[in-house]
C-alpha cells in the first residue's frame, strides 16, 4: 500500500477518532495458528465510526492492505494533516456511510501499528519477539478478526471490504466464516499470488536480511535495518504503480540537474524516479517494522484459497461461501491482474453464487483503489444499499 494522501472531494469526514486496543486469546482460548503454535493472549488494535444497529445488521469490517493499519478514516487530532488510509471512502455521504452502517477496522497480527508483531514484546517479558513471533497466515488473521468481532457482539457482518491483502482476507471470511458474512467486496485481489508477486516479495526480504543490521532479527535496542527495509519499500513500491503513471509522473527527467553526472554517487540521486522511490523508501522505515515487513509478505505469499478450502479447486472451495460478492479489477494493475479476477468470478458462478463484476479503467496502477473513483463510489454505495435493503427485508443471506 502506498503513502496516497488522497483526500476526498465528496462527503464528510468522521471526525476525529480514537484508536483502541483489546487482550485476545486468553488460554485457555488461545488461537490454534495454522503453523501449529498456540498464540494468547495478544493484541489488536482497532477503530469503529457510526453505530451498530439495534438488530446488528449493519455491520462492515474493513480489512487493510499489506502495510496498512486500523485507522482508516477520520483524524487522530482537529490539526491533523493526514487522515486515515480510506477517508475518501468511508465517512457521512461516501460509500461506505458511516451515517448508515457500524464501520470496524482492525490492525492484523503480525503487524506494527498496535497489534501484536515481532516488534511486540513477549507476554509477561520485556523481551521483543523479532523472529521468535509465530508465522501467521491470512486465515489466522482473519480468526483474530473474528475475536475482536465477538468482543465487540457484532455476529452478523452486512459486508466485508477491502483490497489487495486486505482483499485476500474478504475472501477468506467469505469462506471461513460464510454463515456470519451477507456481501464480501474484493477489490484489486487475488486468490493466491502469481509466481510474480511471489519473486517481488521474495526480492524485499532478502533486502532486509541482507542489511547487517538486521541482526536475524533481534535488532530491538540497536539499530535498526533502516536501508534494507526502505529498499524493500522500494521494490514494493514499484509493483504498486503503472508503466503509463509512471511515464507521466517522472518520464526520464532529472533531479535537480540538467546533465547526466556519469558516476555513481550513492548519495544524490540521479532521475527523478530515483528521487522519489527514495522518499518513499525513508518514509516509510519511520511507521514500520523490517520483521513486521517479513510476517506480512509471507502470509500474503502463503495465501491460496483453493488450497486451504478446496484442496486445490478454487470452484470447490467457493462452493462454502453463501454470500453475494462485488468484484473490483483495475485495468493497469500489474500485480494482481484483471485475469485473476475474473478467475475467482467464474469460480463463484459456477456454485451459482450472486456476483457483480466491475474492471475499472485506470492507469494508476494496483493502489488505484485507494484513489477517488467515481465508478467504483458507485458500484460501493448501491452495492452496500441493495444488501441492507435485502438483509432488511428478510431477502438477504443473513
Amino acid at each position: 500500500m502506498s503513502e496516497y494522501d488522497a483526500t476526498s472531494t465528496t462527503g464528510a469526514s468522521v471526525g476525529v477518532v480514537t484508536k483502541r486496543f483489546v487482550t485476545l486469546g486468553e488460554p485457555p482460548h488461545a488461537l490454534r495458528l495454522q503453523c501449529g503454535r498456540e498464540f494468547g493472549p495478544f493484541t489488536l488494535a482497532y477503530e469503529t465510526y457510526g453505530e451498530l444497529a439495534p438488530g446488528g445488521d449493519n455491520a462492515v469490517l474493513v480489512c487493510h492492505a499489506l502495510t496498512g493499519d486500523s485507522h482508516a478514516a477520520g483524524l487522530y487530532a482537529a490539526d491533523d494533516a493526514k487522515p486515515g488510509w480510506w477517508d475518501i471512502m468511508i465517512g457521512p455521504g461516501k460509500p461506505i456511510d458511516t451515517t448508515k452502517y457500524f464501520v470496524i477496522c482492525s490492525n492484523v497480527i503480525g503487524g506494527c501499528m498496535g497489534s501484536s508483531g515481532p516488534a511486540s514484546p513477549r507476554p509477561g517479558s520485556d523481551e521483543f519477539w523479532g523472529m521468535d513471533f509465530p508465522v501467521v497466515t491470512i486465515g489466522d488473521m482473519v480468526c483474530a478478526q473474528k475475536l475482536l468481532l465477538d468482543h465487540l457482539g457484532v455476529t452478523r457482518l452486512l459486508s466485508v471490504v477491502g483490497g489487495s491483502v486486505g482483499g485476500m482476507q474478504v475472501l477468506e471470511w467469505s469462506v471461513r466464516f460464510p454463515e456470519m458474512v451477507a456481501s464480501a467486496v474484493p477489490l484489486a485481489t487475488t486468490t493466491e499470488h502469481s509466481a510474480l508477486a511471489i519473486a517481488f516479495n521474495e526480492v524485499a526480504r532478502q533486502a532486509i536480511m541482507a542489511d547487517p543490521d538486521w541482526q536475524n532479527g533481534a535488532y530491538y535496542g540497536g539499530a535498526f535495518p533502516d536501508y534494507g527495509l526502505a529498499v524493500a519499500r522500494m521494490i514494493g513500491h514499484v509493483t504498486y504503480l503503472s508503466d503509463a503513471a509512471m511515464r507521466r509522473k517522472f518520464g526520464r527527467n532529472l533531479q535537480d540537474r540538467c546533465e547526466l553526472s556519469y558516476s555513481f554517487a550513492p548519495e544524490v540521486p540521479e532521475f527523478q524516479v530515483e528521487s522519489y522511490l527514495r522518499h518513499q523508501g525513508k518514509k516509510f522505515v519511520e511507521r514500520f517494522d523490517a520483521n513486521s515487513f517479513l510476517y506480512l509478505t509471507k502470509a500474503a505469499d502463503y495465501f491460496s484459497l483453493g488450497r486451504g478450502w478446496g484442496e486445490g479447486s478454487l470452484v470447490t472451495a467457493f462452493s462454502r461461501a453463501k454470500c453475494r460478492y462485488l468484484v473490483a479489477s483495475f485495468t493497469s494493475d500489474w500485480l494482481y491482474p484483471t485475469y485473476q479476477s475474473k478467475a475467482m468470478v467464474q469460480a463463484m458462478k459456477k456454485n451459482g453464487l450472486e456476483v457483480s463484476f466491475c474492471e475499472v479503467a485506470a492507469d494508476l496502477g494496483h493502489d488505484a483503489f485507494l484513489l477517488p473513483s467515481p465508478r467504483l463510489n458507485e458500484f460501493l454505495t448501491g452495492f452496500l444499499a441493495s444488501t441492507l435493503a435485502r438483509v432488511r427485508g428478510g431477502t438477504g443471506a443473513l
